[in-house]
């Protein structure tokens, strides 16, 4: 059995192998990962996402953007039965709870991103684009004076607005300002993250695959690529995806990687 996990031990002056504890603590992080993509993978997406919700509450501010990824990527009829797993699973509704445990700047966003029910046809109205646009740009240019997340305007338009109503409200704003909405929100990141989701989230998702693949990688940013890869069904991921599938390959190990990939292939077809 040694023999064929030999990088598992290591021989001392005595010729006695003894485990390499580095090797080992690897090994356990590797299995806890795959254990994480398994659980994920077979959970029903409602309990799913409920749990991720609960998870990132009790996490605090640096979780936050996971209410985010679910509220703004999912479509109405999934985050409705996010919201409805949640109430069975902890007796409390995730707005209650948003309400009850956030308590800065954050909590009117998150409440109205989870509350949401968009329209998903395809109808825009160009010129109450045109005019969204402009209320958001007085809204970025006037953050001195007020916080953007704590604009009712901002919060009513992300919160109620169809995802194409929005992505041309983005389009709209790259006419009034020589940046794009994103680019003007760098100190506001959860509001970036939010735009990003419902407008370009391919921008989001490349930017969790390429941090989470770096050699200087924390956990955290590993599980949030777990989670996209497991979670997320879009067109905007596969192609994301497929991008980054090589490093993937290159960078991840043992079974993690393969059950990774695994998913990511039937994803694909």
């Amino acid at each position: 059995m040694r023999t064929g996990c030999y990088k598992l031990f290591c021989e001392d002056e005595h010729q006695f192998e003894w485990w390499n504890h580095n090797a080992i603590k690897n090994l356990k992080v590797e299995f806890k990962r795959f254990e994480d993509v398994v659980v994920l993978s077979l959970m029903h997406p409602w309990e799913r996402d409920a749990r991720l919700l609960k998870k990132a509450l009790k996490k605090g501010p640096p979780q936050y953007n996971v209410i985010v990824e679910i509220a703004c990527t999912r479509s109405s009829d999934q985050l409705l039965g996010a919201r409805i797993a949640y109430h069975s699973l902890f007796d409390r509704s995730i707005e209650e709870d948003i309400v009850s445990n956030i308590k800065g700047s954050e909590r009117k966003l998150l409440v109205a991103l989870v509350r949401a029910y968009r329209y998903e046809g395809p109808n825009v109205k160009k010129d109450t684009t045109r005019s969204e646009a402009k209320t958001l740009f007085n809204a970025i240019k006037n953050v001195d004076t007020r916080k953007v997340m704590e604009d009712d305007d901002v919060v009513n338009i992300l919160s109620t607005r169809s995802k194409p109503h929005l992505k041309e409200v983005y389009t709209q704003y790259m006419k009034l300002s020589d940046k794009t909405i994103t680019e003007e929100l760098e100190v506001e990141l959860l509001l970036k993250e939010t735009i990003e989701c419902l407008c370009t989230p391919q921008t989001y998702f490349t930017r969790v695959f390429d941090t989470a693949l770096r050699d200087d990688a924390n956990e955290g940013a590993k599980k949030a690529l777990t989670r996209l890869i497991v979670t997320q069904e879009g067109g905007e991921m596969k192609e994301v995806a497929a991008k980054f599938e090589k490093q993937i390959e290159e960078r991840v190990k043992g079974a993690y990687k393969d059950v990774l990939v695994g998913v990511l292939r039937k994803e694909e077809k």
